[in-house]
């Protein structure tokens, strides 16, 4: 059980982050505010985990302005998408080692 614990990754954790890049794996990019009515989120604390996201190099961020207004759009990078899969795979196979033992 310990090989699968080791490879739960501490990024994705949080309901917030597992829902972001839930998101981003299944759409290829997605805007702020999309995200945050999706999730449920206030402002500042998407904003926290989506920068924690971004230091881990996990998602891609994209600025424009569309007319005056600001648009701020996000991708799951190539490094996050294998680190969200080998999380997936990681909880995947814990879950499964423990329905053994039942």
């Amino acid at each position: 059980m310990k090989e699968y614990l080791g490879n739960i990754n501490k990024a994705f954790e949080s309901r917030a982050r597992l829902g972001i890049m839930s998101v981003l794996m299944v759409e290829e990019k997605v805007d702020f505010n999309t995200l945050k009515d999706t999730l449920q989120l206030t402002d500042g604390n998407l904003a926290s985990h989506l920068r924690a996201l971004e230091e881990a190099e996990y998602l891609r961020v994209e600025k424009q302005f569309v007319g005056r207004k600001p648009n701020t759009t996000y991708y799951a990078s190539e490094t996050g998408r294998e680190a969200f899969n080998s999380h997936l795979n990681a909880l995947e196979q814990l879950i499964l080692s423990n329905r053994k033992y039942k």
